[in-house]
């Protein structure tokens, strides 16, 4: 992101693209730190490698209002980063990072959810989005 950001730069006062960036990037670092802490508090696994070793599906808390607020906090962290960088291009960054953390991380994820906790993990899902 930090190399796209030289192609396309956009000019902005400098104390309003540091505020916005660090406003929306520490709102995504509570929302991951929200997320993490609902799975401390449960006793399951935090590890993104093991989805099978959940001991209990989470459902309250920020996991009411998103199945993924951990990935979610990291999006919102990557597009503080973009508007830091204060590039239109570098916004690519966040946009690979949802693409691929949804197709190759959450997609099996969801998988090993349905087969742990069936018909709970479909309501669920069914009642809470994958992103927001």
């Amino acid at each position: 992101m930090w190399y796209l950001a030289d192609f396309a730069p956009v000019f902005l006062p400098t104390g309003v693209r540091l505020s916005l960036a660090l406003l929306i990037a520490a709102l995504g670092a509570g929302i991951s730190i929200a997320g993490m802490v609902s799975f401390r508090k449960a006793r399951t696994t935090v590890n993104p490698l093991k989805p099978q070793a959940a001991t209990s599906l989470v459902t309250t808390g920020i996991y009411a209002v998103t199945r993924n607020p951990m990935y979610l906090g990291m999006v919102l962290v990557l597009i503080g980063w973009a508007g830091f960088l204060a590039s239109p291009i570098s916004v690519m960054g966040p946009v690979l990072f949802w693409l691929y953390i949804d197709r190759f991380q959450i997609q099996p994820e969801e998988r090993a959810m349905s087969a742990l906790f069936g018909s709970s993990f479909a309501e669920y899902s069914a009642r809470v989005r994958r992103w927001i």
